[in-house]
């Protein structure tokens, strides 16, 4: 592994409240993104656009976002301070913003979001960084400090509901545009860190160098699976909160069921070292891979048979395993099989898979919608199991490696 250049005199000073400040920041950052996934659907139907125009919108931002975010955390890297360009990310999106606030055409809106998505998805991993650097040098507590984020977000999920539940859906944008706004705010009291000594989370630089040294049978197929099973995700976060509206949920129960969901991740991140700390990492994506296919076979049934709005609690409940075991699991195997000079460039390998899966499964999503209503959850049900296809197949490939040296002995 090669050495990493001396930290300069200054970087080695503490920013007093260094903790207090990127929680902060974490924080601000989530109010618009837990605003922006149930909400906005909801916005765009307002508007009057059909579903597959809505899933196009959902949709083009991310496959955007997956070739952007690389090169400009890579960016960053190379700059003075990565605060200032954190400041400008925010900057830029909040002025952006205000695209919605204009006449809401399809071609708008459409390039609003496509605009908007390259400033917006890398402040979080410019967050990340900042951090990281901070547990570096400083010794701080990266999830102490990441907590607030998740805090942020679910209280966003149950503010936006009540907020929608009193001047409706056009209340959307203005909250996303105060979510920035406070971000904003706190991005200025940024710690001035100066640039990193290793590549920033997602940097483009770390993937052009080490990403083909990670092309193996084991570490491809699990990464893809993964990213499938996540993907199956994609029509729950574009048409679900319309779903709910058309059977006459409240906007404060879609708040509350969409932060329930969070609740359930965050009670697993609290107990899977005691519970499931000594299990594999395919088996934890196999149990992922289950869960969503009985969360998606579930949404179509709950109402016709009566289980009500409880129903759907209980099938969000399994959010705790269909995401929350895959974000783990997915770190699991990086921690066990990648060397730690390779961390981040299999971090972007994932980030890439997870955002072109879900991109491509939400851009159809909207025709599954306009055809097949809810029905179109049993569709996830067949793209969990692909997903698992390749999960066994990196199962498979593992095996085949512990078995090699035995057989040449």
């Amino acid at each position: 592994m090669p050495s990493l250049p001396p930290l300069s005199p200054d970087q080695l000073v503490k920013p007093r409240h260094f903790e207090l400040r990127i929680s902060l920041i974490f924080l601000t950052v989530f109010i618009p993104l837990g605003v922006h996934l149930p909400y906005f659907p909801l916005w765009l139907e307002a508007k009057g656009f059909a579903a597959e125009q809505i899933a196009i919108i959902l949709s083009a931002p991310m496959f955007l976002r997956v070739v952007t975010t690389p090169f400009i955390t890579a960016m960053a890297d190379k700059a003075k301070d990565r605060a200032n360009v954190l400041i400008f990310m925010v900057a830029a999106a909040l002025l952006l913003s205000a695209g919605y606030y204009l006449e809401p055409s399809y071609s708008i809106v459409l390039g609003v979001s496509l605009v908007l998505a390259v400033f917006w998805t890398p402040q979080t991993p410019l967050t990340d960084s900042l951090a990281l650097s901070g547990v570096r040098r400083f010794g701080s507590v990266y999830a102490r400090m990441r907590i607030w984020g998740s805090i942020a977000f679910l209280a966003a999920n149950l503010a936006g509901g009540a907020v929608l539940g009193i001047y409706g859906a056009d209340a959307v944008p203005v909250m996303i545009s105060a979510g920035l706004a406070a971000t904003l705010a706190m991005s200025v009291l940024a710690p001035r860190l100066g640039r990193p000594r290793r590549a920033s989370p997602l940097s483009a630089t770390e993937l052009q160098e080490e990403a083909p040294k990670l092309l193996n049978a084991y570490f491809l197929f699990f990464v893809i699976g993964a990213g499938i099973i996540i993907a199956s995700h994609g029509f729950l976060y574009g048409f679900v909160s319309i779903y709910w509206k058309s059977i006459g949920v409240s906007d404060t129960l879609v708040g509350l069921l969409w932060a329930w969901a969070v609740v359930a991740e965050v009670a697993m991140f609290m107990i899977f070292t005691r519970v499931f700390g000594e299990v594999r990492a395919p088996t934890l994506m196999v149990m992922a891979g289950v869960a969503a296919m009985l969360r998606w076979g579930a949404y179509p049934l709950i109402w016709p048979l009566g289980a009500g709005v409880a129903g759907f609690f209980v099938a969000q409940t399994l959010h705790a395993f269909s995401t929350g075991l895959i974000l783990i699991g997915v770190q699991k195997m990086i921690a066990e099989t990648v060397a730690e000079e390779r961390m981040g460039a299999a971090q972007g390998i994932a980030f890439f898979a997870n955002g072109f899966s879900m991109a491509t499964v939400t851009l159809f999503s909207g025709a599954l919608y306009d055809r097949l209503g809810v029905g179109g959850f049993f569709v996830m049900v067949g793209v969990a199991a692909l997903g698992l296809v390749f999960i066994g197949l990196a199962a498979r490939s593992a095996s085949r490696q512990r078995t090699q040296p035995q057989s040449a002995a």
